[in-house]
């Protein structure tokens, strides 16, 4: 299994690859459905509504693609079904990419050992297409469902508890606790705890709400920003991200940087949430106030001191990319041998 795992990096930016069309897809309609719409919400009806669901079907599938893919870097196409529904599943109890990374490699290792097992000639040809996937559809499921699950929902609970204890603490505290949950994981279980803890108070203290919305978009583009400064440190596929990532980090979808971090996590994620911090702290300090429950600068019409929540952004944006561009090490353009055609017949013998 060492084997298997030394080329973790390799099997991450392989999911990265498949994963990041969706990503720009669901992500930039997103963006434009809220910007043409003109308020820092989803549109609830019209063709901006629809423009929206598109968007969304997008960014529900790239999870699922970027744990069914990892998988398939580590064991081949008998890992796809387990990682791909594996990480589908990770993400609906609130696990974020994170869960999904995870159960990509969880599926992997899993399949792996199914392979390895010794079976009669009759069988080999329904292993790869049948036993395997159903089989370790089941094991990884099952892991995720009844064992990651649990601890997911008790941390979501204890974080809302400790966070709402918080409320009279110093600026600085709040700002480096809200802005590092929110940038940590993207959409995640941390994420969304301080999200929705800054939403109960849009109506008695906006500023909190303020430190949370320039968190939002300080990881994309922070890593957008980056990728112009230190060009050298990043891939053709991941530049190309981060212009994608401007509009994202804009309209306040943080999923922008989803990319980098999930091919780079100890360097880029680190990063993110000392900008993120960076960034809310000033706003904070700034005493900037945002009405909206929304991220970004679509909310800029409803923010009280503009130009603080502006410089606020600014601080966290710079600090990231600073801070990403000093850790990351040159880029080296990973080659995928995974990428051959999927759509090569499976060599199936029945006799």
């Amino acid at each position: 299994m060492l084997e298997l795992l030394k080329d973790t990096r390799k099997h991450l930016v392989t999911g990265v690859s498949y994963m990041l069309p969706f990503v720009v897809a669901g992500g930039v309609l997103l963006a434009l459905s809220v910007m043409l719409s003109g308020t820092p919400s989803a549109p609830e009806s019209g063709i901006l509504k629809d423009i929206w669901d598109i968007g969304v079907g997008g960014m529900s599938l790239f999870v699922p693609i970027m744990g069914g893919f990892i998988a398939f870097s580590m064991v081949d196409r008998p890992g796809i079904a387990p990682g791909a529904i594996g990480a589908y599943l990770a993400n609906s109890i609130g696990a974020g990419f994170l869960g999904g990374m995870l159960a990509g490699i969880l599926a992997g290792i899993v399949v792996y050992y199914l392979k390895r097992i010794k079976v009669p000639p009759i069988m080999r040809s329904i292993m790869p297409i049948f036993i395997i996937p159903l089989v370790g559809t089941f094991v990884v499921g099952g892991l995720i469902v009844w064992v990651l699950g649990i601890p997911i929902a008790a941390l979501m609970t204890a974080l809302t508890t400790w966070l709402s204890g918080m409320s009279g603490t110093s600026k600085i505290v709040l700002g480096i606790i809200l802005g590092s949950m929110i940038a940590f994981d993207m959409g995640g279980p941390l994420n969304k705890v301080a999200f929705g803890f800054a939403v109960g108070l849009v109506a008695t203290n906006p500023q909190v709400m303020a430190a949370v919305g320039v968190a939002i978009c300080t990881p994309p583009l922070g890593l957008a920003l980056a990728t112009f400064i230190a060009p050298k440190k990043f891939t053709t596929e991941e530049k190309e991200s981060g212009k994608a990532a401007i509009i994202m980090g804009l309209i306040g979808i943080t999923e922008g940087a989803i990319p980098f971090a999930a091919a780079d996590p100890l360097r880029v994620i680190p990063s993110i949430m000392v900008g993120g911090a960076a960034g809310s702290v000033t706003s904070l300090l700034l005493n900037a106030a945002n009405h909206a429950p929304w991220g970004g600068w679509i909310v800029l019409p409803v923010v009280e001191n503009i130009f603080g929540y502006i410089i606020a952004t600014i601080v966290g944006v710079v600090v990231t990319a600073l801070m990403v561009s000093a850790l990351k090490k040159p880029a080296s353009e990973l080659p995928i041998d995974t990428q051959e055609d999927l759509g090569d017949e499976l060599d199936i013998d029945f006799e």
